[in-house]
């Protein structure tokens, strides 16, 4: 990838792009194309096609989508399938009727089966049912994944996609009831601390087991894989440790400081009970993630004190 390259990062607002976004200029890329909602609306097929035949981006990486946690998912399945069947479509096919010389797609582990055997490997993918919770979100990226490998197999593309396990870091967002744990679990004991709560109260047993990957490990992976000259099917990107949600709620609690208890809300779904990604296709090609959950936790945590005033949710 020559330093001048065009690239389009979709959805650079967000956790993953504007990780994405960083990393890049760090490297030293100098011609970074994005565009907001208002600016380009990409459901919109005629829109996206414009855009990338007025643009004309050299490489391609495909982190915009509607995303969310349980209670989201749970509320909003027509939109978290709809939309972001949309999203992909519209720019993977622009991407191929445009001559992009790469395009990275972001996927998720949740398009693994509930029961699946642990660590996840990229053949288990479409083994077994999905998870309930996300199965809408989940199938939209699985369309995705199957899109991008048809699209390699029919016209020669390189269409690279990637499955990173739980994200969390800058930009994320803390909403109580649409986001993720993690940052749901910042908001909440930081909430707490401040009010002089004797509890916080975490969803389901707390047994659940998760591995979760800071945003910016995985933005780095991401550019180790775009300089890779060829393309695989498909790549986990993980830490290959995970740890249960109480131990999680307990390292957010010494992180914010909270003194109070743990009440766990048993009524409230589990989700699937583990969790972890077999990275090893990835690290083989010389790629491990560096940043633990505990120092992990701390910057993010220091990010939401710093940017509490322009806090998505």
């Amino acid at each position: 990838m020559d330093s001048n390259a065009r690239i389009y990062v979709a959805g650079h607002r967000g956790l993953v792009g504007s990780a994405i976004v960083r990393r890049f200029r760090a490297e030293g890329f100098n011609t970074i194309i994005t565009r907001t909602h208002s600016e380009l609306d990409l459901t919109r097929q005629v829109d996206v096609e414009r855009f990338f035949t007025e643009e004309r981006p050299e490489y391609v990486v495909l982190s915009a989508a509607k995303v969310g946690g349980i209670h989201a998912n749970n509320t909003y399945p027509a939109d978290f399938i709809g939309i972001n069947l949309m999203i992909q479509s519209n720019i993977i096919d622009a991407a191929w009727r445009n001559g992009v010389e790469k395009l990275l797609f972001l996927g998720s582990a949740c398009v693994y089966p509930k029961e699946c055997q642990q660590p996840i490997k990229e053949e288990y993918l479409l083994t077994a049912p999905l998870e309930p919770t996300n199965e809408p979100y989940a199938l939209a990226k699985i369309a995705g994944i199957s899109l991008c490998d048809s699209h390699n197999r029919q016209h020669g593309t390189r269409f690279q996609t990637v499955m990173p396990n739980n994200l969390y870091g800058p930009n994320d967002n803390f909403h109580l009831e649409n986001a993720h744990v993690l940052p749901a679990l910042i908001r909440k004991f930081h909430d707490a601390k401040l009010s002089g709560a004797p509890s916080v109260e975490i969803w389901g047993t707390g047994k659940p087991r998760r591995e979760f990957l800071h945003v910016d490990d995985m933005a780095d992976a991401c550019l180790f894989i775009m300089k890779q000259n060829t393309t695989t099917k498909m790549l986990n990107i993980g830490t290959g440790s995970d740890v249960t949600i109480r131990e999680l709620a307990e390292t957010v609690q010494k992180v914010v400081g909270f003194e109070g208890a743990l009440r766990f809300d048993t009524t409230r779904p589990d989700g699937t009970m583990k969790k972890l990604l077999d990275s090893s296709r990835l690290h083989a090609l010389g790629w491990q993630a560096k940043i633990t959950l505990q120092e992990g936790v701390r910057t993010t945590y220091q990010w939401f004190l710093e940017n509490q005033e322009t806090l998505r949710g």
